[in-house]
């Protein structure tokens, strides 16, 4: 036969579920209020507001163009862009050069190569390729 501490967990299960359901109702009830329909003039009232906005686009637009301000002119950024260009702070396509990492070790292929062996036939949730 169950204890008392079982039927005590069994009732906050109940009522715990109980009260999910309800709250559930309730919220269903209140966004089925939320959803009056509009009529046609409003759905039209609202769309040309969206629209004179420019929230709405019809048909294919222009993509929107930023304008940028600068207080320096074209031939000053051209001259910077040189400049970076002959200190290498900038490379372009193939010319980037990846740093060369070295790799070395005191061990050959044949010790590493053991050392793993012994390790995975001590421990024996090693998984394998």
């Amino acid at each position: 036969m169950p204890g008392l501490f079982f039927y005590e967990v069994r009732t906050v299960k109940v009522i715990t579920i109980a009260a999910l359901l309800a709250f559930s109702t309730v919220a269903g009830v209140a966004n089925a209020a939320a959803d009056i329909p509009k009529t046609r003039t409003q759905v039209v009232a609202e769309l040309q507001e969206a629209q004179a906005k420019g929230l709405v686009t019809i048909g294919e637009q222009p993509y929107p163009v930023e304008v940028a301000s600068s207080s320096k002119s074209r031939a000053e950024v051209l001259a910077e862009l040189q400049e970076a260009k002959t200190t290498g702070l900038i490379t372009l396509g193939e010319d980037s050069e990846y740093p060369v990492i070295v790799h070395s070790s005191d061990k050959t292929r044949t010790q590493v190569q053991r050392e793993l062996d012994d390790y995975v036939s001590s421990h024996s949730t090693f998984v394998e390729p």
